[in-house]
């Protein structure tokens, strides 16, 4: 019964808001994406669930933007001008969730069920600073994002445990698409955090108070290289949870390293030793490509030994593996001879950033 109170409840909430002339209002949001520093894949269940994971990762300035207006024609678009793709449905309870705006629809399926149920029209238009299977954590951002501004529309009670918690489930559950926990969690609160994954889907997310100067020195010295190739996440994370679930050992102890380099990640960054997180990487590295096949190839080693001999100190795929970006620690200022090696011998090109401390944000215009 309280469920259905508080469906009637936004359900009239939001006719108030199609009554108050919305053909003006603009609700807009932007999360961002991230760099897994260590620790990956230790998120995803089985592992999580039967030995706990813990990953640390950052923010960074790319981010995936999402725009609602509400409309009154009775219909739903959703628009991504930089692929140049739109999709236009009639205003329903459900929409089908395929072709190229899945994330989107699932968004809007979920919202519509669980909040107000009842069919909405709007126009949503997003974009992402970084293609499809780069790494960053693309589509689970654009996901938090997409269910920001809804939250935002709507004004939906939802903190940022419940959105990072939705944003999961929509994707995992409703849309059956593999993958781990992090990049929600990530994307809703933003900054450098240590998290762990325990059974049943619980996530804790610990935020680390890291001095700006050290933070200043990892973004200057931390080198990141777009590959311009692109992995299909999915396989590698299913092929992790098959080689999980089988009790193949040495993929099992390799997440287990992966998980005690989390923590060691954790102690050089809060202590300042950056220059120790080269050879933190590295052993991450070398493990990450014990959990299954295709998280390396021979591109991929052929990059990693370039800035290696450049003078690089460790370095790691970002994501799944397979393609997208990487980035390699370079102490001093070897991030140079490093640049200009990779851009001598590969076709890639080097991504500038900075870390960022906030998650999430919406704001409405009208």
């Amino acid at each position: 019964m309280e469920q259905n109170d508080c469906s009637h409840h936004r359900a009239r909430e939001y006719a108030t808001i199609k009554t108050n002339n919305t053909s003006n209002m603009t609700i807009r949001s932007k999360a961002p994406l991230r760099l897994g520093l260590a620790g990956g894949g230790t998120d995803v269940s089985p592992y999580s669930d039967l030995y706990g994971g813990a990953i640390l990762n950052a923010t960074i300035s790319l981010y995936a933007y999402t725009t609602i207006e509400p409309i009154d024609n009775g219909k739903v678009i959703f628009s991504s001008p930089d692929a140049g793709k739109e999709e236009i449905y009639d205003s329903a309870m459900q929409l089908p969730t395929d072709g190229y705006f899945i994330l989107a629809k699932g968004v809007y399926n979920r919202v519509v069920k669980d909040f107000i149920q009842q069919g909405l029209s709007v126009r949503i238009t997003s974009h992402v600073d970084s293609p499809a299977g780069s790494g960053l954590g693309t589509s689970s951002t654009l996901t938090v994002s997409i269910l920001g501004a809804f939250a935002e529309l709507l004004k939906l009670p939802l903190g940022e445990y419940d959105l990072a918690r939705l944003a999961y489930e929509i994707e995992r559950k409703d849309l059956g698409l593999s993958g781990g926990k992090q990049d929600q969690y990530a994307a809703t609160f933003g900054g450098f955090n240590y998290m762990e994954f325990l059974p049943d889907d619980k996530v804790i997310v610990n935020p680390l108070r890291i001095r700006q100067r050290f933070q200043d020195e990892l973004a200057h010295n931390l080198l990141l290289y777009y590959t311009e190739t692109s992995h299909v996440s999915a396989q590698i994370i299913e092929g992790q949870i098959r080689n999980v679930n089988a009790g193949k050992q040495s993929s099992i102890e390799a997440m287990h390293c992966l998980k005690a380099q989390a923590a060691q990640m954790k102690e050089s960054l809060l202590r300042g030793d950056i220059d120790g997180i080269g050879s933190i990487l590295h052993f991450g590295w070398e493990e990450k490509k014990k959990m299954t096949n295709g998280i390396s190839n021979r591109l991929l080693d052929d990059i990693y030994q370039t800035a290696i001999n450049a003078g690089a100190t460790g370095g790691k795929v970002s994501g799944a593996g397979g393609g997208g970006f990487m980035f390699f620690y370079c102490p001093g200022t070897s991030r140079y001879a490093v640049e200009k090696a990779l851009t001598e011998r590969f076709s890639g090109q080097v991504k500038r950033y900075e870390f960022t401390s906030e998650g999430l944000k919406t704001w409405t215009m009208q």
